[in-house]
């Protein structure tokens, strides 16, 4: 399904002309898996509007291109991953369905820069939800099914050197996401749900749904009313990935992951060279 993205905010001190030449930048980093220096070392009147800017513009060109949006990612919901990359804010980030992965597919190294990878709570959505007051419940009431999701995050920017305006430019470092197999969000209690993060049959990572910004179903409210801010909203039939459970690991350090939900299941991916 092809959502069309609404233009968002106009840039603050840049000029379009430079937005525009940071999303070439970005886009020829990941289509060359090659890195980038900081955006925000080099530019720095770069805001988070400017940032969101960049990232649609890269997002529009993908689905003029041909690509459709399927869905959302919230990220940086989890202290961990905030402490890990120096953040102190959650984020949002587009899914398009040539970022998918199949459960239990493989995933080549070689198409990435410096992966890593991440356990996560997927919403399926039966209906739209619209901010700016979106709550929990509105999420909940909207949702489908939950699954057992990995995301594999990578960063165009060198060695991970990110500031929240260089990880949104770089639509929220997202790479690829795998889904597991719904299941139905009655009688579930996201809040105290547990998940792990295995590698190679070993866990590497475990976390609460607690640990995605205290809820996750708050945590997709919060992409709602953040989306209301730049006159979207997320749409029936989309999914949402609302945060890590724990922090993430590097991709290249194993050949199996498993993200395991208690209550829900699981969802494997294998990596090759």
């Amino acid at each position: 399904m092809t959502v069309p993205i609404e233009p968002i905010a106009p840039p603050g001190a840049l000029p379009h002309e430079t937005l525009s030449k940071i999303a070439d930048e970005l886009a020829a980093a990941e289509r060359d898996r090659m890195q980038i220096q900081p955006i925000s070392s080099r530019h720095p009147a770069f805001d988070v509007a400017a940032a969101y800017i960049v990232q649609t513009t890269n997002i529009e060109r993908r689905i003029a291109a041909g690509a459709a949006l399927v869905g959302q990612k919230v990220g940086l919901t989890n202290r961990a991953m905030q402490a890990q990359l120096g953040v102190n804010e959650p984020d949002f980030g587009r899914l398009l369905d040539d970022m998918q992965v199949p459960a239990g597919a493989e995933v080549s190294l070689s198409d990435f820069i410096q992966p890593r990878i991440e356990p996560e709570i997927a919403f399926i959505l039966r209906r739209d939800v619209v901010g700016p007051r979106a709550m929990r419940a509105d999420v909940l009431s909207a949702t489908e099914a939950v699954a057992p999701a990995l995301e594999i995050i990578d960063s165009r920017i060198a060695d991970w050197r990110i500031t929240l305006v260089d990880t949104v430019a770089d639509n929220a470092s997202s790479a690829r996401v795998v889904i597991g197999a719904p299941r139905s969000v009655r009688d579930l209690e996201l809040i105290a749900m547990e998940g792990r993060l295995e590698r190679d049959g070993e866990v590497v990572g475990a976390g609460r749904g607690a640990d995605v910004l205290g809820d996750p179903a708050a945590a997709v409210a919060w992409l709602v009313n953040k989306l209301a801010e730049f006159g979207q909203s997320l749409k029936a039939g989309e999914v949402v990935i609302s945060g890590a459970l724990c922090a993430s690991v590097p991709l290249g350090s194993g050949a199996a992951f498993k993200a395991e939900l208690d209550g829900v299941g699981s969802v494997t991916v294998r990596v090759m060279p």
